[in-house]
């Protein structure tokens, strides 16, 4: 499984993505990653160009609030 996190500098916003296994595949399968990110922007209400974004296999979280 593969995770995407997105930080949308444009409303103060962390955006975590479990990709389903259809979408990690396509993920996998694309050229050009941001390409792949920019087909998941309405389903997951986002837009790209205002965000900072990472993939990864594992996610792990801390918080100092």
């Amino acid at each position: 499984m593969e995770y995407v996190v997105l930080l949308d500098y444009s409303d103060g916003e962390i955006i975590k993505i479990r990709l389903s296994e259809q979408e990690t595949i396509l993920a996998d399968e694309a050229e050009d990653y941001e390409e792949f990110l920019r087909t998941l922007e309405d389903k997951y209400d986002f837009r790209l160009d205002n965000c900072c974004w990472m993939s990864t296999t594992n996610l792990k979280e801390r918080s100092y609030l």
